[in-house]
């Protein structure tokens, strides 16, 4: 529930007081003696879904759009007619459990941070993601999550957008552009200090082996749905009045370690290893906005001003197709990257079946088999390697040209044009005694 708190002008307290009693409302009315244009403060108590129906009620009734006015949260209301109001609008389906347009906007500017208060939040959340992920400690990699002051921007543009308000969705919009070159160049240089100094001893092929680090190389198509899902998450939180602290943590899920994997990359000296995390936080970063913006408007939300809603629907609309273009675009790569992850499982199996059967007839058997792929975002195979066991007391099996052959016929063809031709086959020979 909530207290709200109006100014009335000169010569509207009894339309006013009249509007609040055909409402139902309880209210309390006292002299306004500042000296300015109004003359008394009404205060009222309603429930939540209660607040923009009654405040645009009233404004009809000549409260001014611009007029002194406070929506507070309320703990206890003792009050019949005010039960009855509460079960009038929980019967109310297009209004539901969200709340006013006001108190959107308001929440979603409170939740934009100030804009040192933000750089600050935003450096040390990317220094303590790239610190997990170098020392591969997945806690201190959600430690970095609950810092990050990354859901005030995206719901602030997505509420400016759907009320009309320009000035808070290029506030957001400039902020999580702010966020994204702050988060990869704190990342960037933290880690090449580590790496300078020698706190990180390793080369990239072992910074990139890390397990954290290595799980988001290769994005796939799931990472857009976690991504889609903490927007809307983000979205009904907001509209909801509920706490966005926790879905704070889910977007910055979505957005902060592939950040600092990207910083990572550059920092040793290999950014076309990256190309796959860069464009993970390019398509979370429009997921949040485009689901967010999607449920805000489909819960009903327009600008106050009836005569600019036809036009912040045009304005949304084209916001939405153009970020859902971008999504569309950049999703095809994380769809690639879906396929080559199964068909590189397929290719796994089929070349292991196909060295078996070369062995078999060889009088050899396969004691293990590696394939190493490329390090570009589709991870193309490159080589196998291939370890024979053979009789101690006889030679090795010639079967390194056969072997060649059997596993490129299985081989997969290459979907990027940097992928190999050729898959190589190495053989490496141990003697084994039965």
């Amino acid at each position: 529930m909530r207290l709200v708190q109006v100014l009335v002008p000169t010569g509207k307290r009894q339309t006013v007081i009249r509007t609040l009693d055909e409402e139902g409302v309880d209210y309390a009315v006292s002299d306004e003696v500042s000296g300015r244009d109004y003359v008394a403060v009404v205060t009222f108590p309603v429930p939540k879904a209660a607040v923009e129906p009654v405040l645009t009620r009233l404004r009809d009734a000549g409260i001014e759009r611009d007029a002194y006015t406070v929506v507070v949260n309320a703990e206890t209301v003792a009050s019949k007619r005010f039960d009855e109001l509460v079960e009038k609008y929980e019967q109310d389906d297009e209004n539901g459990d969200r709340i006013a347009r006001e108190e959107l906007a308001a929440k979603a500017a409170e939740l934009a941070p100030s804009l040192p208060m933000y750089v600050v939040m935003t450096v040390i959340s990317a220094v303590v993601a790239t610190a997990g992920l170098l020392l591969n400690s997945p806690a201190v990699v959600v430690g970095s999550m609950v810092i990050a002051p990354l859901v005030g921007p995206a719901m602030a543009a997505s509420v400016g957008t759907v009320v009309d308000d320009d000035e808070m969705f290029v506030r957001g919009v400039r902020l999580q552009a702010l966020g994204g070159v702050l988060a990869v160049g704190a990342a960037a240089v933290f880690a090449f200090l580590l790496k300078e100094t020698g706190a990180v001893p390793l080369s990239v092929r072992e910074v990139l082996s890390i397990p954290e680090v290595d799980e988001r190389l290769t994005p796939d198509i799931l990472s857009l749905v976690i991504a889609l899902g903490a927007g809307a998450a983000g979205a009904i939180s907001l509209s909801s009045g509920v706490s966005t602290a926790l879905v704070g943590v889910m977007i910055a899920a979505a957005l902060v370690p592939p950040t600092a994997v990207v910083g990572i990359g550059i920092a040793w000296g290999a950014p076309e290893t990256v190309i796959g995390s860069a464009i993970l936080v390019l398509v979370n970063i429009l997921s949040v906005n485009f689901v967010a913006i999607a449920v805000l408007w489909e819960q009903g939300y327009r600008p106050e001003r009836w005569f600019r809603r036809s036009e912040a629907r045009r304005i949304t609309i084209i916001r939405i197709a153009a970020l859902g273009m971008g999504l569309l675009v950049l999703s095809s790569f994380l769809g690639a990257v879906t396929y080559t992850t199964y068909r590189n499982s397929g290719f796994q199996a089929d070349a292991q079946d196909a060295t078996e059967d070369v062995l078999t007839a060889s009088d050899a058997r396969l004691l293990a088999m590696d394939i190493r792929y490329d390090s570009g975002p589709l991870q193309e195979p490159r080589a196998v390697v291939v370890t024979v066991g053979h009789d101690p007391w006889s030679d090795p099996p010639r079967v390194q040209s056969e072997l060649t052959d059997r596993v490129n016929s299985v081989a997969p063809d290459p979907l990027s044009p940097w992928g190999a031709d050729e898959v190589t086959v190495e053989v490496r020979y141990v003697a084994v005694a039965d």
